[in-house]
């Protein structure tokens, strides 16, 4: 088996599949090829994938697509899937504004 930090992995040229127009990410539309693509280009991580093509950051949070998108990294890779990192999760954030934390109530 390869090892996945040995960047130096020739894939070879990415040979189109039938299946490559299907979309795997519902939430943020992306297909199958674009995840081949991405690893072709060196993406060997979860992570990579994510940061670049935005996988697993709609609302669903990766709960529908995470499992395919390891499948198809670790398919062109030819690694099981067991071997490809799992994806750092946060937290969806939203802006709070200072006076929030700025309040004080006032004893008398």
């Amino acid at each position: 088996m390869r090892k996945l930090d040995d960047r130096n992995i020739d894939l070879g040229e990415i040979i189109p599949e039938l299946d490559d127009h299907i979309i795997i990410c519902r939430c943020e539309e992306i297909t199958k090829g674009e995840i081949r693509e991405a690893v072709h280009m060196g993406m060997f991580t979860m992570t990579e994938v994510k940061r670049l093509l935005r996988p697993g950051m709609g609302l669903c949070q990766g709960q529908t697509c995470s499992r395919y998108v390891r499948n198809i990294i670790a398919k062109e890779l030819g690694v099981s899937p067991l071997e490809i990192e799992d994806n750092v999760a946060r937290p969806p954030m939203r802006p709070i504004e200072l006076q929030v934390f700025g309040n004080e109530v006032e004893s008398e």
